[in-house]
């Protein structure tokens, strides 16, 4: 599948729940969060089959999403099923890292995925002080997100990368800590801009922290980094080089590279149904009511084709942009 603009597009992020375990602050909404009813989230049947015509379309890449997908129950066996579709060759999964610790059938949550087919971990870590790290996700569970990297390493995922979104006033001190810790843990590390997703207000001048003057912070540590430009991964970093130790860190900046959206690869499966083109744009259809009303795969096919043909040319979030939906009821 190809849009408008010569994005060819061969991965797909697939959100299983809307669901967490925590609250973060950039996420999800202070007030309470209204749920999907059991019913308006796809089943996993339904999912498989739309990864099906999807990967007869070209998509290669699935990423497993939530809210946090390690609280739905079977997501394992999910990945396992994804894993025998023709075509599929990568399976990653999105966690905060919480549950992949935790012990079901005498092992790991993490080597129940690994075993599945799963790949790829990428885990959300925005603090390694405690405290902080419970006021930006309203629980205190850094011990268990610490205790499920090293589980995610000890099971053998080919990769691991952490995700630490950047805010202003909290990250620019962690950011030697941050550093450290992910080349002990041999783990790529990928600060995130803040993007205006959950709602608008979440990015102002007293959070916003760009990745450039973040890259000058950690180069009061590192010294000059390295520009890395051959090293690419399946998202929009850029990744630069540490010289003394060969680390590489990744810059993902939504806000201020205008270069962003050139390469994009992607599409967006929300957890009740709806294929969206593009994280930063209104545009969103409904698969789940085709799904439904008993639509053939070739029927299925062209709402794909009809989705990519509908993809933007980049993101709205510099122009004002007024979310329609919590993070959290898109996926990470």
């Amino acid at each position: 599948m190809e849009d408008l603009f010569g994005h060819r597009i061969s991965y797909l992020r697939v959100s299983v729940t809307d669901r967490c375990n925590e609250r973060c602050r950039y996420c999800m909404p202070e007030e309470e969060q209204t749920w999907f009813a059991k019913d308006e989230t796809l089943s996993y049947e339904e999912l498989l089959r739309v990864v099906r015509v999807g990967a007869s379309l070209g998509i290669k890449k699935i990423r497993v999403t939530g809210g946090e997908p390690l609280t739905r129950p079977g997501v394992s066996g999910f990945c396992a099923e994804l894993a025998r579709i023709p075509g599929i060759d990568e399976i990653g999964i999105s966690t905060n890292g919480t549950l992949l610790a935790k012990l079901d059938g005498g092992i790991t949550i993490a080597e129940h995925l690994v075993k599945a087919g799963v790949r790829t971990a990428n885990i959300s870590l925005d603090s390694l002080d405690r405290a902080v790290y419970q006021r930006t996700t309203s629980r205190d569970l850094l011990p268990r997100v610490l205790e499920g990297i090293d589980a995610a390493r000890a099971a053998g995922f080919q990769s691991i990368k952490l995700n630490c979104v950047l805010m202003k006033g909290q990250t620019e001190r962690e950011l030697p800590a941050l550093i450290d810790f992910a080349r002990q843990k041999d783990a790529l590390l990928r600060f995130i801009e803040l993007m205006p997703v959950s709602t608008q207000e979440v990015l102002s001048d007293d959070t916003f922290l760009p990745v450039a003057t973040a890259k000058k912070l950690v180069e009061q540590t590192t010294g000059p980094l390295i520009e890395s430009p051959d090293f690419k991964t399946n998202g929009p970093a850029v990744y630069h080089r540490v010289p003394a130790t060969g680390q590489k860190i990744g810059f993902i900046g939504a806000m201020t590279n205008l270069h962003f959206c050139e390469n994009c690869n992607k599409l967006r499966l929300t957890c009740d149904g709806k294929l969206r083109p593009c994280l930063g744009s209104y545009l969103e259809f409904d698969l789940r009511t085709v799904l439904r009303a008993g639509c053939t795969d070739a029927e299925l096919a062209a709402f794909f084709q009809n989705v990519v043909s509908r993809k933007p040319k980049e993101h709205d979030f510099r122009h004002n942009y007024q979310p329609n939906r919590k993070m959290i009821a898109i996926g990470g």
